[in-house]
């Protein structure tokens, strides 16, 4: 893909979405998502009620629009135990004050694109979920179709969990959904199905080992044993009958 050309170069700034922004964040989203939002959903980010959100401006625009925004990203923290996800947290689901990053909206103007913009605000999200000590990932949807989304969030090392089938609905029909994920402050995925069997494996191999170490400390006892009963016979009188002699060495089998 090649860069926009611009008659002077851009100066990408972030700051924090502010109320002033409310019409121009309604525009962009209208222009660039299929999926329509509600008016409570663009108050609720401007005013910072449950969704922290970060925006980006070109300071440098020639036409003087220098704090109009021309991308952002929308999150909201919520628990883990409540989430859609609460089984593809392993054993940190169970702990009451886990939380997770949702990304709920990631947009920048067509002219922007292709300059990192969006990868920035990706890590300002990351960046932010791994300042709260309780969260364990951040995750979001893509459509099956954007294929420009998908391979940023791969390039970002997000890890793709798994695929919701008929998860939009959009004008009468029905779209797919990847989920994808990346773990912050030690959060994990639980065992994969190949995982589970090379723990198994190992599991299995370290006891056979064991086994096999009894088993041969067991041979060399029985081995020691009968060197002590053929010593206890050779040191017995030739006057001893052989009623004595079994029961001398019978005595060292049973030690």
């Amino acid at each position: 893909m090649v860069a926009p050309k611009f008659s002077t170069k851009p100066k990408i700034c972030y700051r924090p979405i502010r109320p002033s922004d409310l019409e121009t964040l309604e525009h962009i989203h209208t222009k660039l998502f299929p999926i329509r939002y509600e008016a409570t959903f663009f108050h609720d980010v401007v005013n910072g009620c449950d969704i922290v959100s970060w925006g980006v401006v070109d300071s440098n625009r020639p036409d003087g629009r220098c704090d109009e925004l021309i991308g952002f990203v929308t999150a909201r923290v919520v628990f883990a135990k409540e989430s859609e996800i609460v089984d593809l947290l392993g054993y940190d689901s169970a702990k009451s004050d886990q939380t997770l990053v949702y990304i709920l909206t990631l947009g920048v103007v067509d002219t922007y694109r292709n300059l990192g913009i969006a990868s920035s605000l990706i890590k300002e999200v990351i960046k932010y979920a791994s300042s709260i000590p309780t969260c364990r990932a951040v995750y979001l949807h893509v459509i099956s179709y954007n294929n420009p989304a998908i391979f940023l969030y791969k390039k970002m090392s997000f890890k793709c969990i798994r695929r919701l089938q008929g998860f939009y609905l959009i004008n009468g029909q029905h779209y797919d959904s990847y989920l994808f994920m990346y773990y912050v402050n030690g959060g994990r995925s639980p065992c994969s199905p190949l995982e589970l069997l090379a723990a198994i494996v190992s599991y299995l191999r370290s006891g056979f080992k064991l086994m096999a170490a009894r088993l041969c400390k067991s041979d060399d006892r029985k081995i020691s044993k009968w060197a002590k009963c053929k010593e206890s016979h050779s040191l017995v009188s030739p006057t001893h009958n052989k009623r004595n002699l079994a029961v001398e060495c019978t005595g060292y089998d049973v030690v």
